[in-house]
Order: C-alpha cells, then structure tokens, then sequence
C-alpha cells in the first residue's frame, strides 16, 4: 500500500498571446476558447481610451453583446459593485484592460460569480497580470487576496511600450526581486519544513536571471524590451500556478512593499519597492545584493529614496513592521523581525536612504 498522498491542481492561463497588434485578435481568440457572446469589460477611466473602447468595438464587429464600467479603485466595494453588474448584464465572461487595479477586480468579481476572465495589460508593471493574486483594499488595507488565474493573456506590446518607461521597470523589479523570494521559500522549507516545488523555484529564478543578466536591453519605448518583461511576467505567474502560492515570487521583499504601503503617505509603484526590498533582503540572506542593485540601476528602476516620495522614515518603519505582514509566512525576517536600530543600518549599508 502505497503512503503517497499529494494532491495539487495546477490552474494555468490557457492562451498567452502577445505581439504588436494583438488586439484585433481577440474576437477570435475568445471564439477559440469557447467562451459566450457576452463580455463584461473592466478598465480605469485611461485604460478605457487606451484599449477598452478599441476592444469593443472589435468585440462588437464580431457580434459579441458588450458592457464596460469604469473603476477608480481596487477594494472590495468596487469589487462587489462590479459583480452586481456583470450579473445584470448576463456576462458570459470578463476582461480586465489595464495595469494592476481593473485587471485584479475583474479577476476577483469574475472568480466570485465563477465566469472566466481575459487579462488585458496595457502596462507591464507587476506579475499580476497572469497569477491567480490580487492586490485589493479591505478595510483600508492593502492584501493579497486568493482569486483565479486568467483563461488567456493578451498583451500588445505596442501598447505597453508606449506606457511610461517607470511602469515597464517597477515590473522588472517585481521579477527581480523573486531572487530573494526563493531563498526566503527554501529558509522556509529548511527550517519549518514548508511545502517547496523545486520545480517552481527554478522557473522563478531562472525569470529573475534572464532579466538580470539582460538588463541592459530593457529599454524606454522599445517593443522588444516589452516582450520580454511581459514574457517574464508570464513565467513567473506560472511558477505561482504551479506552486499553489505565491511563494516562488513573494517573500519578505513583498512582506517590506506592503508594509510601505501602509506606512507612507505617497507609496512608490508595487515593483519599484519590491526591487528596493530584496536588495536589503539579499543582503540579510548574505547573497550578492551589489548585482540586484546595479541591474535596477541599469534598468532604470529606483534603488534608494532619491527619486521617490518616500522618506527615510517610512523606510525605517517598514523594514520593523513587515515581519508582521502574513506572519504565517517565514522569510528571512523570522518571526520577530528587525529592530529600528538594524533597519537603519541594514537601509544604510545599501545605499537605500
């Protein structure tokens, strides 16, 4: 009698399409996948002008019926006010067009009335554009909330290229940063035993390498340069799926991102402090922090305060209180965190304030 008992479901997206142009694409590419006549679209009031109204009118032409609402912000009211609507409307699935805010509601309210959704990203920012996590306001606070994984992906990279340089860097940074997530996930199984895909690790650090050590081909308004942040965005997305969690991308750089988040009074983008994050936590985990710096550097990611609204304060106060952000999840933090006496010399010894 066999004692193996593991059991995992893997939920991937199951078209990634992406290209200059691609937009015109996806009357056919919702055709391809089955999916009904009736498509509730999610965008931002610039995201609507950049891409929604394009998409559906091509939806349209192609028969399909169409609503689209306009968002302001990703917390759980517009969440629920979303959902409402799509239920009136009868959609058969939904379509988030934009960077973080519309594509996570669409992928939230399409999980609670259990309808497929399509990521559109009109921005490379952050790896939320193909994982099954949302970034979502509950009750003032930001959180990683469990959703599902878009049916297909389609990414114009003409579009994003056009998108501010910053942008498609803060998802360089995202990417990077999940050097130190692994070696936070592989403390974590060492020490505690938690569950660990080696698999998911190797795809999620070989994503951060690619960028790394190509660093210098990531390019303001250059279209290859959006192929391959988007196509790094992707994999690391999947090393999630296959994870079961956000493990292989999420650790304690993420647990410092989102402690800013609560702190400062103007946040910087989710990747720009991620990038920030791990090149402290590389060098609490004793790794090669110098090489995560000069590769956002190059990029032209931040690596410290300079450009940022940030202060030195908030950085402080972050680095104390991000072991309490998922305490459930042990990084190299551990379970009491850092004293603000060695948060201010771990921000000084890397240039970060």
């Amino acid at each position: 009698m066999s004692d193996f008992n593991k059991y995992s479901t893997i939920e991937l997206p199951r078209n990634v399409v992406m290209g200059h142009g691609v937009l015109s694409g996806i009357p056919k590419d919702c055709k391809r996948l089955g999916l009904p006549k009736s498509a509730f679209l999610v965008a931002d009031e610039v995201t609507k002008e950049i891409a929604g109204l394009e998409i559906e009118g091509y939806l349209q032409d192609a028969g399909y019926d169409t609503d689209m609402v306009t968002i302001n912000e990703a917390d759980a009211e517009t969440i629920e006010t979303v959902e409402e609507q799509a239920r009136e409307f009868n959609a058969g699935f939904m379509m988030g067009i934009g960077g973080g805010r519309p594509i996570d509601v669409a992928k939230c309210a399409s999980f609670n009335i259990a309808r497929h959704f399509i990521s559109v990203p009109t921005a490379a920012s952050h790896d939320g554009i193909v994982s099954s996590r949302a970034s979502i306001l509950v009750d003032g606070v930001k959180k990683s909330l469990e959703a599902q994984s878009p049916i297909a992906v389609v990414a114009d990279t003409g579009i994003i290229s056009k998108s501010p340089h910053r942008m498609l860097a803060a998802g360089c940074g995202d990417i990077i940063s999940n050097k130190t997530a692994v070696l936070d996930w592989k403390l974590a199984h060492r020490l505690r035993n938690d569950e660990y895909s080696s698999y998911a690790a190797t795809l999620s650090e070989i994503t951060a390498d690619m960028l790394i050590e190509n660093a210098s081909e990531i390019k303001p308004n250059l279209e290859e340069s959006a192929w391959a942040v988007v196509k790094a965005l992707t994999a690391s997305g999947v090393a999630m799926s296959i994870a079961g969690s956000s493990r292989p991308a999420s650790g304690s750089e993420h647990k410092f991102s989102h402690a800013l988040d609560a702190i400062a009074e103007k946040p910087a983008f989710h990747g720009e402090q991620c990038g920030i994050g791990s090149i402290m936590m590389m060098y609490l985990h004793g790794g090669n922090w110098e090489k995560l710096r000069d590769s956002l550097e190059i990029i032209g990611a931040p690596t410290n305060i300079n450009k940022l609204e940030l202060t030195r304060e908030d950085i402080i106060q972050a680095l104390v209180k991000a072991h309490d952000i998922k305490p459930e999840r042990y990084t190299i933090l551990g379970y009491h965190g850092l004293t603000e006496e060695a948060s201010e010399t771990l921000a000084e010894k890397t240039g970060v304030v």
